[in-house]
């Protein structure tokens, strides 16, 4: 997956999309997966990242991490690797 090349993405979770004009704000974590995906990890190795450091059990994690890339994607925040 690939983050927009486009977007803003503060220290704080501040997210700015030039090419629409919205803002959009993440949590922590958020703000942690998105940097993950602009380093090239794919969706197997952020679940890796985050189930490691932050001890969270691996399917509710997957699930979590569905459900945010599903958000991102309907913002056009995030596509899917040709």
């Amino acid at each position: 997956m690939k983050i927009n090349q486009n977007l803003a993405v503060s220290e704080s979770g501040f997210l700015f999309n030039p090419g629409t004009g919205e803002s959009f704000t993440v949590n922590p974590i958020g703000a942690e997966i998105i940097a993950l995906f602009r380093k090239g990890m794919t969706q197997d190795q952020v679940i890796d990242s985050i189930t490691d450091q932050y001890h969270v059990d691996r399917n509710t994690f997957e699930k979590d991490l569905q459900d945010f890339t599903g958000i991102l994607k309907t913002y056009s925040l995030l596509k899917q690797d040709d």
